[in-house]
C-alpha cells in the first residue's frame, strides 16, 4: 500500500504492517475504523457489493467522478466485489478470513449469521481470529 501515512523510517515496517484485516462493512463505522488501521500500515481487504460498491462511493461532492468521502474511507485498502448472499461468495470470504488476523464488520446483528459468516464460521476458518 502506498501513501505517506504508511511509510516507516528506513529499515522499519509500519506500526501495523504485519496485520491483515478483512472488512465486512459499509457506510461509516467499519470503513472508518479500518481506514485508521490501514493508515497505520495494516493490510485491509474490503468486501463490497456488486454494482454500486460501498454506499459512500456515491456520497456528497464528486471530483473527477469520485466521491470525496470515498477518497477518505477507501484509501489504503484493497476492494473485492462479492454478493455476500451467494454461496460462492461465502467460500471466498472464508478463504480470505483464513489469511487474516482480524475481521471488522458493522452489519445489523445476526446478518453475518444469515449469510453463514458469523463468529463460529469465521473462527472455524481461522482459529483465534479477532472479530
Amino acid at each position: 500500500m502506498a501513501g505517506d501515512s504508511t511509510t516507516a523510517p528506513a529499515g522499519m515496517q509500519p506500526l501495523l504492517g504485519s496485520i491483515r484485516i478483512l472488512e465486512l462493512g459499509h457506510f461509516i463505522a467499519a470503513p472508518f475504523a479500518t481506514r485508521v488501521l490501514a493508515d497505520l500500515g495494516a493490510e485491509v481487504i474490503k468486501i463490497e457489493p456488486p454494482g454500486t460498491g460501498d454506499p459512500v462511493r456515491g456520497w456528497s461532492l464528486q471530483q473527477g467522478g469520485r466521491s470525496i468521502w470515498w477518497s477518505v474511507h477507501g484509501r489504503n485498502k484493497r476492494s473485492v466485489t462479492l454478493d455476500l448472499r451467494a454461496p460462492e461468495a461465502r467460500r471466498i470470504v472464508l478463504e480470505l478470513a483464513a489469511k487474516c488476523d482480524v475481521v471488522v464488520e458493522n452489519y445489523r446483528p445476526g446478518q453475518l449469521e444469515k449469510w453463514r459468516l458469523g463468529p463460529d464460521d469465521l473462527n472455524a476458518a481461522r482459529p483465534g481470529i479477532v472479530l
